[in-house]
């Protein structure tokens, strides 16, 4: 449990926030942690996240509720955009109740929040702030409602939303793997952590058969799908760290991720390489792209028959390496 999550649940228990009385779903919780209460209607669109949750969706639908609850990330766009949802999905007269680490700039989104809207009140406990507003007339800038859906990035042939890693430009490593992939794909191939789909329309060459676009992130299989529209596509919700790949293929891309929440974590990286490894077919390879100080060749020696570095820039390395 983060400790935004702990100072919201520690707002209710101290009396500061009461739970609804009435019978049934009673609040909804965005971006959901261990809920503080029960009858809680928790979406998470993080996998990891989503399966620590005994009920939850990847995504909230619609309702009218008294109260909502939103766990705040460390990018701002994203918390508008999730303010903004949340705002809508409030009955008149509801609460909703944000919070978020000092760390992630909760405080600073707390004031540009008071201004819209004006705030009920507040409270200040693990390094984390939780405010709370009760929705009235007010509405949210229409910049923070158009956030909540699909944005044109780079040069608008793609498209994206906050939530999402890179979510409003090409990030430097998949720019870089992107101009060392083949250009003999073939077979069954997959793009692990897909993200937004930029690498997987690329891999869509005349001799693969299919292609399967897998994240951890539902935000980015939404805009993956609206990016990648070649019917050889096919889009899953995995953590690949731990739960299995749908097929073995003859290639596998792969700029793995390495961060959960602010803390570094190469082991998360370690273990989709692992994972890339048990996938592929005895000969197939994977194509990859890092931070060139993380520490991923020991696992690919003792995961693979052979790897090799095809660029190095001094701050990525792009590898190719065979099963």
């Amino acid at each position: 449990m983060s400790q935004a999550s702990r100072a919201l649940a520690h707002a209710f228990e101290t009396g500061a926030l009461a739970a609804p009385q009435s019978e049934g779903r009673r609040a909804f919780f965005l971006r959901a942690e261990e809920p503080p209460f029960a009858d809680i209607c928790c979406e998470q669109s993080y996998r990891p996240d989503f399966l620590k949750l005994k009920q939850a969706t990847p995504r909230l639908s619609g309702g009218s509720w008294p109260l909502g609850l939103l766990l705040l990330t460390k990018h701002k766009e994203e918390n508008f955009a999730n303010i903004a949802r949340g705002w809508s999905l409030l009955e008149p007269g509801g609460t909703l109740v944000c919070a978020g680490a000092n760390d992630d700039g909760a405080a600073s989104l707390e004031k540009q929040v008071g201004k819209v809207f004006g705030l009920e009140s507040s409270l200040s406990k693990f390094h984390c702030r939780v405010f709370w507003l009760t929705k009235g007339d007010a509405e949210p800038p229409s910049y923070w409602t158009g956030l909540a859906g699909l944005q044109p990035v780079s040069d608008s042939r793609w498209l994206s939303k906050p939530g999402i890693f890179s979510w409003d430009r090409i990030d430097d490593g998949s720019a870089l793997l992107a101009q060392h992939l083949p250009d003999d794909f073939a077979g069954h191939a997959a793009d692990y952590g897909c993200g937004w789909g930029y690498l997987a329309r690329q891999m869509l060459q005349p001799a693969v058969t299919r292609l399967d676009l897998i994240d951890a992130e539902h935000l980015a299989l939404d805009a993956a799908q609206a990016n990648v529209t070649d019917s050889r596509a096919s889009f899953h919700w995995l953590d690949l760290a731990r739960e299995p790949a749908p097929a073995t293929y003859d290639a596998i891309v792969c700029n793995p991720p390495f961060h959960t929440g602010r803390a570094s974590t190469p082991a998360l990286g370690q273990a989709v390489i692992e994972a890339a490894a048990r996938a592929l077919k005895p000969g197939g390879c994977l194509y990859m792209v890092a931070n060139r100080g993380l520490p991923y060749e020991p696992v690919l020696k003792q995961h693979f028959a052979g790897f090799e570095t095809l660029a190095d820039n001094n701050k990525f390395r792009v590898t190719r390496a065979v099963r």
